[in-house]
């Protein structure tokens, strides 16, 4: 099973950036990167979430909603041409706030400050991003019949990377309990944005993802 960054490296996720960036008025690069720093910490933070017993039947209950059945994902082009609707803006703006908590204002700040963008505009990007993760979530679960908090779990664990390093997880958790200083965000931005050197497991996909920008 790909991962979530392998997902931003197909045809799909250059699909999902160019309609995201038009979509905000920001650069695709920046986009790209705002995207590529976001969806590992959403992803730690639904696994997170879904740890307990209340986190995962919420998660497992929106994942069963047909809002969140992959249709999403299958049509793009319709989804970004002629603007989002409002009702994917909202859905992901409810789903941004279950998710991330308090933390999500700290979080927003700390990716802009490391794209170079306005955490408004970041903001407006993972209105958009969320729905669509939601949708492959979604889409992953029934492909993989999905029914009870450890599979979610399992599930979410698989698309962070799966084997790779505990302290790679960790470093997830770490930047959800940042306290908006964007210390531990610093280290994903250097990954993503200007480290050349050689990464295994999911600092390795952040590092290369784009090819040695």
């Amino acid at each position: 099973m790909s991962g979530i960054l392998d997902l931003l490296n197909s045809d799909l996720g250059k699909t999902i950036i160019s309609g995201v960036s038009g979509q905000t008025n920001q650069p695709q690069n920046k986009t790209q990167d705002v995207l590529t720093m976001a969806l590992p910490v959403l992803m730690a933070a639904m696994k997170r979430n879904a740890a307990t017993p209340q986190g995962a039947e919420g998660l497992m209950g929106a994942l069963n909603n047909n809002k969140h059945n992959g249709s999403i994902l299958d049509n793009l082009d319709g989804l970004f041409n002629g603007g989002v609707n409002d009702e994917v803006i909202n859905d992901g703006s409810k789903i941004l706030g279950h998710v991330l908590g308090n933390k999500q204002h700290n979080i927003e700040n700390t990716l802009g400050a490391k794209a170079g963008m306005d955490a408004g505009s970041v903001a407006q990007i993972l209105k958009i991003a969320a729905p669509i993760l939601m949708g492959m979530l979604g889409k992953q679960t029934r492909q993989q019949h999905v029914n009870s908090s450890s599979g979610i779990e399992s599930l979410l664990g698989g698309l962070l990377g799966g084997n790779s390093a505990k302290q790679e997880q960790s470093f997830l958790e770490s930047i959800l309990d940042a306290d908006g200083d964007g210390s531990a965000i610093d280290d994903v931005a250097n990954m993503v944005l200007g480290s050349s050197k050689k990464q295994s497991g999911l600092g390795g996909l952040l590092g290369g993802l784009f090819g040695g920008k």
